[in-house]
């Protein structure tokens, strides 16, 4: 089945969690930070952050709002969430395979 959603590139870790915390509400980069580091369990250096940010915002998929007392939150963009929600219904498909394969070999 081809995939029509473009794919997020060898930058797709960092930006899954980017457009995951941002599907909560606008964020600031510090709360990504912090955010991404509660749901994954590793840190994410503001050099990754601030990389995947532009990359996100430069291809749509999230949106810079105006900034708030020297910081600057993102919202996730309609095809920001289009596109979260296609790469995670396709790990679903992987993970369900997956986990109903390794049953399988018990």
């Amino acid at each position: 089945m081809p995939n029509e959603m473009p794919e997020l590139g060898r930058f797709a870790e960092p930006s899954l969690y980017i457009l995951l915390s941002l599907s909560e509400g606008p964020k600031h980069g510090y709360a990504i930070m912090v955010d991404v580091e509660a749901v994954s369990g590793s840190p994410l250096g503001a050099g990754t952050l601030y990389a995947a940010l532009a990359r996100l915002e430069h291809r749509g998929l999230i949106e810079a709002l105006e900034p708030d007392a020297r910081r600057r939150p993102y919202r996730l963009s309609p095809s920001g969430a289009s596109m979260l929600r296609g790469q995670l219904e396709g790990m679903r498909v992987f993970t369900d395979t997956a986990l109903e394969r390794l049953g399988d070999a018990r």
